[in-house]
């Protein structure tokens, strides 16, 4: 593999959800290990399943990785980064300022911006030299889903611009009290990344049109903030020794050799190495280790010749549910690269193709339902919450309200406080309410970002919720909160969307609990792109085949009240007649 000569000390995987970054980095950090280096894997995904790859329970404090001697591995915790930060700057204070202060400066640290200081701050404390790092030859980053990942890895140079110029005195005040003594932190941050010696980017994609489209809008614009020692992996590509006789395996080879013909130009220049679809799970040493192992094959069984037999309710099914309701927010959530934008745009689609009215809109930073729809159709509008564009928005709105009551110093502050990174939770969260609230009167269906980021958006939702509770307290008037429409089922119904594979299942099962401590409860799953719901006839998709089923059977027997599965089609459901296809499919193999 050519990402992996001559690896240097910072090697970063990172690529749209579900190509298999978590993999191809656990296996990077096996093989490395194995070779006598010392190795430190870390995560930055806030929905981290590194622990779950190994079968060992990690956390935020570097934990050894028992059955792999030289490894030890790393999941940055936003929750528990943000409370260890509100504790180091409440703490001093406790005891001190009178407890209604104290209790104002915690609900001020209680948002999302702090959770991202939080995690960041942690994130750039790996990137220098320090007693920490210090016995580790290699650090191996196993990032979040690209949008989130751009953020993160500009955030040391904007976070540094930002404080050399003073950070004005409102929105983020609280965040910002511990940041300043992390100046020259972040400086040696920038350093790091930006040294091609030191770091090493690996983007990580599927042979597939959408997915090199964005890796390469994500080499771009990593590049332009000096990672430019890159590479690219493609991964889980089918043997062509798979298609014969097999008409499902046909398409999807096919698909993927028009995208690998197609490869956009950014890409052409960087060293490039390709990945075999496995027919195992990639859960355990034994598939870590195999992965990256150019293998044959097994000899196919009695099992793997069966055809397997998978009866269950498909999407269109959910959606006559939905529809009976008039109006309502749809969200989709779930682990990256499980399909949320298609199946949004399916159950948006199937909605406006009964006459209903519906908007159809996305809080993935990387997700394009543009791309996907192809076209317009009668009842529906689509949008993207685009953080820049909304981030603008918020800017000219303060400046316009708050910032007319201020002389020029006090507008100068303002503007200076305004361009806090900060600023953008804030803006996404308000265009995330405004966008909500269309739903008392027609149908919303939001394709959200990735589960971490999410959470984090549900996160600043929360934080909302109890400063308008607290304000509101005795008052006796009546108010709804965006917390409490998502809490009410008859308002909110939240699909689950999942992949029949281990880590993916327990990725969504930790989400659906993350959900219910909030007070969310999931209204169904998704089970997608189901191999076995398409009967195939190639012995390394039977092997996947029947691997999905029991994960199927987890999902019936534990997880879900109501289930839809649908098929992995022989042709991309892009166009909103292969979108309605695709929701009225069954997993006969129709």
């Amino acid at each position: 593999m050519r990402f992996l000569e001559q690896p240097p000390r910072f090697m970063f995987f990172t690529g749209k959800g579900g190509v298999g970054k978590t993999s191809i980095a656990c296996a990077t950090a096996v093989q490395l290990a194995g070779a006598g280096k010392t190795v430190l894997l870390v995560s930055t995904d806030p929905a981290s399943n590194v622990g779950q790859v190994f079968g060992s329970p990690i956390g935020n404090c570097i934990t050894a990785i028992p059955a792999v001697p030289n490894l030890s591995a790393l999941e940055i915790d936003p929750q528990g980064a943000a409370q260890a930060y509100r504790d180091r700057i409440v703490g001093p204070v406790r005891g001190v300022l009178p407890e209604a202060v104290v209790k104002g400066i915690e609900e001020q640290l209680s948002g999302a911006c702090t959770t991202e200081i939080a995690a960041f701050d942690e994130f750039t404390a790996l990137l220098i030299d320090s007693e920490l790092t210090a016995g580790y030859e290699h650090i191996i980053f196993d990032t979040a889903p690209t949008g989130h990942t751009i953020r993160l890895l500009q955030l040391p140079g904007a976070w540094s611009g930002f404080l050399e110029t003073g950070k004005g005195d409102a929105s983020c005040l609280g965040p910002l009290a511990g940041l300043e003594k992390q100046r020259t932190q972040y400086k040696a941050a920038v350093e790091a990344l930006a040294d091609p010696l030191r770091t090493r980017l690996v983007l990580v994609a599927r042979a597939q049109q959408a997915t090199l489209r964005e890796v390469a809008r994500t080499h771009e614009e990593l590049a332009a903030i000096g990672l430019t020692q890159q590479y690219l992996v493609i991964n889980g590509i089918l043997p062509p020794s798979e298609v014969q006789h097999d008409e499902l395996a046909a398409a999807i080879a096919q698909r993927e050799q028009v995208a690998l013909a197609g490869i956009p130009a950014a890409l052409k220049s960087l060293p490039v190495d390709q990945i075999a679809l496995k027919p195992f799970n990639l859960v355990g040493l034994d598939a870590l280790r195999r992965l990256l192992a150019d293998e044959d094959m097994p000899n196919p069984t009695e099992e793997t010749t069966s055809a397997v037999q998978l009866v269950a309710q498909n999407l269109s099914a959910l959606v006559d549910d939905i529809a009976a309701e008039g109006h309502g927010l749809v969200m989709l959530m779930g682990k990256g690269g499980v399909g949320k934008t298609t199946l949004a745009a399916a159950v948006a689609v199937e909605l406006a193709h009964r006459g209903l009215p519906v908007h159809l809109t996305t809080s993935d930073p990387a997700a394009h339902l543009a791309d996907t729809l192809e076209g317009s159709l009668d009842n529906l509008t689509v949008s993207r919450i685009d953080p820049h564009v909304e981030t603008e928005r918020y800017r000219q709105e303060v400046m316009a309200t708050k910032g007319a009551k201020l002389d020029a110093e006090g507008r100068a502050l303002l503007e200076e406080d305004l361009r806090s990174p900060c600023t953008e939770e804030v803006a996404v969260f308000q265009a995330f309410y405004r966008i909500i609230r269309e739903a008392g009167k027609k149908f919303v269906v939001m394709d959200t970002a990735p589960t971490g980021h999410t959470l984090l958006l549900l996160d600043a939702t929360g934080a909302y919720h109890r400063e308008v509770m607290r304000q509101m307290k005795g008052t006796g008037l009546h108010f709804t909160t965006p917390m409490m429409m998502l809490q009410d089922t008859k308002q909110t119904k939240v699909l689950i969307v999942s992949l029949a594979e281990t880590t993916p299942v327990l990725e969504a099962a930790s989400l659906q609990e993350d959900l219910r401590r909030a007070g969310i409860e999931p209204w169904a799953w998704v089970i997608n792109n189901s191999v076995a719901a398409s009967r195939p006839q190639s012995s390394l998709l039977r092997l996947r085949a029947q691997n999905e089923l029991k994960e199927i059977d987890a999902i019936a027997s534990h997880h879900a009240k109501r289930y839809a599965v649908v098929p992995l089609l022989k042709q991309e459901p892009v166009g909103a007649e292969r979108l309605l296809q695709l929701a009225e499919a069954t997993s006969q193999g129709d």
